[in-house]
């Protein structure tokens, strides 16, 4: 690997036209990506692929005329120093506000390269490509801006922002309900059923915990498996399968931690008790917000719902621990 002060001319120019190249696929990937979520934004990335693709071909020409039509195999991986481009846009169904803010980075760090290997240059020919250089990438950090308000206009923007809710709640609030509720419904039976067998606050607390996570992994598992978010959108099946695991973990131990006063206290099992149905009334109708805010069900059908199943679920665990 050699270090950039190293490069003669023609490799430098050399490093370049391969850095064009490759940043012109990335913008094509890019856009490929958004094609179906958000198709102006896609555009934009095309015109940016096309603006990479034509500094390409006005370097090549430059390097045609100086060097002749022979290209030296060598790259920035090859180069110490060098900007590298994260692999990022291996990854699918990123989100629009990611993948913008990427793209301002690459063009900015290639820029900032370029102007401080100017600098540091001592050759004037070097010193000049480097200057050259940094000027066409100090553009090209400018250019995503000017397309988004050529073509973004504010009718595609409100579509956009409609399309990004959307992915936010497939993507996050989807799962983290799923987490919810399933934390907070089905660890009420044997919760309480363990709290009226045992009238014992440690042990109840030790099932609560155990129901808890064993959920939180279960459900974290399942949603991880079921889907790969390749044609659903979904995006990460392991961030989705962490936030459903987490979630339901969370629920799970609401209602759980009143276990933890101490069987010491006076009715410490009815405190306990008292402050666990608090927290589940809670739950429940944390949850019946979420559902009317994300998922828009009607808000007293939602109440509806999950209240009474979880009122059902928390009798069944009582009847079952006092018979």
């Amino acid at each position: 690997m050699k270090a950039f002060s190293d490069l003669t001319e023609r490799e430098v120019l050399a490093v370049a036209i391969s850095s064009e190249e490759e940043d012109s696929r990335i913008y094509l990937s890019f856009a490929e990506d958004l094609a179906e979520r958000y198709p102006d934004s896609a555009k934009v990335f095309s015109e940016m692929a096309e603006e990479e693709k034509g500094h390409r071909h006005l370097l090549l020409q430059m390097y045609e005329e100086r060097f002749g039509p022979n290209l030296p195999p060598i790259r920035r991986e090859d180069v110490k120093g060098f900007i590298r481009r994260r692999p990022i846009w291996l990854t699918r169904n990123l989100s629009l506000e990611t993948i913008r803010k990427e793209a301002e980075r690459m063009e900015f760090e290639a820029e900032r390269f370029y102007a401080r290997a100017a600098e540091q240059a001592t050759d004037v020919g070097v010193r000049k490509l480097l200057g050259d250089l940094a000027e066409l990438e100090k553009g090209h950090e400018h250019l995503a801006a000017k397309l988004s308000d050529a073509i973004l206009t504010s009718d595609v923007r409100t579509v956009e922002d409609n399309t990004r809710h959307r992915m936010f709640v497939l993507q996050y609030v989807q799962p983290g309900l799923a987490g919810l509720m399933d934390g907070s419904v089905s660890t009420l039976a044997p919760l309480f059923a363990a709290a009226f067998a045992t009238h014992h606050n440690w042990q109840t607390f030790l099932v609560g915990l155990a129901a808890s996570i064993g959920a939180g992994i279960s459900m974290g598992f399942a949603e991880a498996l079921s889907d790969d978010g390749s044609m659903t959108g979904r995006g990460s099946p392991w961030l989705r399968g962490g936030i459903c695991g987490l979630m339901t973990t969370l629920g799970g131990l609401g209602h759980t931690l009143p276990y933890l006063v101490p069987d010491s206290w006076p009715n410490a099992f009815w405190i306990a008790t008292a402050i666990a149905g608090v927290v589940v009334f809670f739950e429940l109708w944390a949850i019946a917000y979420i559902r009317a805010r994300y998922m828009d069900t009607p808000f007293l059908q939602a109440v509806f719902q999950v209240v009474l199943g979880g009122v059902i679920v928390l009798a069944v665990g009582i009847l079952i621990g006092g018979a």
